[in-house]
């Protein structure tokens, strides 16, 4: 495999004089119509040689005194321009102000004038208002070379990803992100933005196919080879902290950095879904009876406990399992007990 040359960035600077060049430029402007005007009056005045060189001057700036215009750059807070020169990178400008260049300096962005990364649907919208009114407006967007340092937020549309037991599920995140390396993300990779969103999309599916949606016993996430009760809906920071690293070392040649990556939605897939939710419901009701009995047999404990405790009342073991019996029934029943009463004798 042929050695790539890692690009490093170059930041320019004591680039800051835009504001001089242009007052100079226009001061000379000034000055050659003035000698256009001088010139035409030492014709006149039987100088024709001195005349004619000070005409030829001024003409020739007025026609080539735009040039220095064209390396006159301005650039907002949070933005950067990389600059190239006949195609060889020689540096980036950042932060505000009113720069001079070479005049001769591209600014290169592969981004520009393109749609930001979005679903197929969106996708096919977008290009046919951009066939349309929108027209002008993508390609003036296209002139725009600058990159932007700010703070960005990449939202991927949910997925339908298999969890480690193999349930289809659906999940979405949000990636938090910014450009620390301009050389790298112009010139390592094609469009940042969308190697960025495909990176984020195969991070998830790496990551979220190690874990099952909910907890279940004797799965291993981690590869540690120890089952351990770490799951999609209960390890929700875990699960992200581990796609923001994963998706980190994917994206380190584009000069990327990702702050954080938030899971955003998370559902089992619509064709197991009813199926789950009777699952949850049964697990549910197991766990609810449990509680009813464990809770039932304390009071019925109770009871005998304290009936022995102070001589209530002399209970043969037929007729503990009997009162037992009947004290679960009224414990444990779903509905509202039909008490008996017994008028004769208990024996």
């Amino acid at each position: 495999m042929e050695n790539r040359k890692e690009i490093e960035e170059t930041v320019l600077t004591g680039k800051k004089n835009g504001m001089t060049v242009l007052i100079l430029s226009i001061l000379l402007y000034i000055a050659a119509i003035a000698l256009c005007i001088v010139s035409g009056l030492l014709m006149d005045g039987g100088r024709a040689g001195l005349g004619t060189l000070l005409l030829i001057v001024s003409i020739l700036w007025l026609c080539v005194g735009w040039i220095p215009w064209m390396g006159l750059k301005v650039l907002k807070p949070q933005e950067a321009l990389v600059l190239t020169l006949f195609g060889k990178y020689i540096g980036t400008l950042k932060g505000e102000g009113f720069y001079y260049v070479n005049p001769f300096c591209v600014g290169v962005n592969p981004t520009a004038g393109k749609p930001e990364p979005t679903t197929a649907n969106e996708g096919a919208k977008f290009a046919a208002i951009a066939a349309g009114s929108n027209a002008a407006m993508a390609a003036k967007e296209a002139l725009n070379k600058r990159i932007s340092l700010k703070v960005m937020t990449l939202d991927n549309n949910k997925q339908k990803i298999n969890d480690k037991l193999g349930n289809p599920i659906e999940i979405g995140i949000v990636v938090i992100w910014r450009v620390t390396n301009t050389a790298k993300a112009v010139f390592n990779v094609d469009n940042y933005k969308e190697f960025l969103s495909i990176q984020a999309d195969s991070a998830l599916r790496n990551i979220v196919r190690t874990y099952p949606y909910d907890v279940a016993s004797d799965v291993d996430t981690d590869g540690d080879g120890i089952s351990d009760e770490k799951s999609l809906r209960g390890s929700s920071q875990e699960v992200a902290e581990r796609i923001r690293d994963e998706i980190q070392s994917k994206v380190n040649d584009a000069g990327l950095e990702i702050l954080e990556a938030r899971i955003t939605y998370l559902a089992y897939a619509p064709e197991i879904a009813a199926a789950m939710l009777q699952r949850q419901q049964a697990s549910a009701i197991i766990d609810a009876r449990k509680m009813i009995v464990d809770g039932a047999v304390g009071m019925v404990e109770m009871a005998l406990d304290r009936l022995n405790r102070n001589a209530v009342v002399n209970l043969d073991e037929e007729r503990k399992a009997a009162m037992v019996s009947n004290l679960l029934v009224v414990l444990c029943g779903n509905r509202d007990a039909q008490p008996v009463v017994n008028s004769g004798s208990l024996y």
